[in-house]
């Protein structure tokens, strides 16, 4: 089979490879084996190889996916073209930069705030109470870039914060034990938070851990109006 592979940084080409096909082979191991055996300047990235950090990600056929869940036999008939994922800097072939993604996730208070004192002992959350439900939700993001790469408006706008980030944000909103809310719904609601997503529902459709993003950002939506609401009265 045919594989066409991206090659250089920003400007580049694709380059084209011949490769057996194998029963059971995945992208990832079809990447692996040009690296291995036909072009060791090959760049790209991989970690656990069965579907856990998401490092593998790449657009195959024009789509973000993980490489390493995504089976040769699944894919339509015809050269297999592989690009890195959009909207994030290209260190080298199919290997990107993704300081930005993270970035991305700082800006959006992306992190558990304690307060000045902390509580002694454990909250007490109901596994059925709203909040719970709608923090377990999204809290199993990997932080694999895929929704970020699938996103429309990161594409239109280099500071919009992305699917992950406001994903991150709506679940320590939802988390009765963080008293960093006042921050956080202010970080959120900028020109590049939550209210400049136009709810395509890429992220959520090419999701591979079936998290829905597009209805986090949602649920910031309605925060942030409340946030607002409030401060004014």
């Amino acid at each position: 089979m045919t594989v066409e592979i991206w090659r250089g940084d920003r400007t580049g080409a694709f380059q084209a490879f011949e490769v057996a096909r194998r029963e059971n082979q995945t992208v990832l191991d079809v990447v692996t084996e040009i690296q291995r055996g036909q072009d060791a300047t090959l760049s790209y990235r991989f970690a656990c190889r069965v579907g856990m950090c998401g490092s593998c990600a790449m657009i195959v056929n024009g789509r973000p996916r993980w490489t390493c869940r995504t089976r040769v036999d699944q894919l339509e008939a015809g050269p297999i073209r592989l690009e890195p994922l959009r909207n994030l800097p290209i260190v080298k072939d199919l290997a990107v930069d993704m300081a930005p993604f993270f970035d991305k996730w700082r800006d959006a208070h992306g992190w558990f705030e304690p307060g000045e004192q902390p509580p002694q002992d454990f909250a007490v959350v109901a596994p059925e109470s709203p909040e719970r439900l709608e923090a377990d939700a999204g809290i199993e993001c990997i932080n694999c870039g895929i929704c970020y790469s699938a996103c429309d408006v990161v594409s239109w706008n280099e500071d919009y914060l992305g699917p992950a980030a406001l994903n991150r944000a709506w679940t320590l909103v939802n988390d009765i034990r963080d008293r960093g809310q006042h921050e956080r719904l202010g970080a959120v609601s900028g020109d590049a938070g939550c209210h400049s997503c136009h709810t395509h529902m890429s992220c959520t459709e090419f999701c591979p851990k079936a998290l829905s993003p597009t209805l986090s950002i949602a649920g910031l939506k309605r925060a942030t109006a409340k946030h607002a609401w409030k401060r004014r009265r």
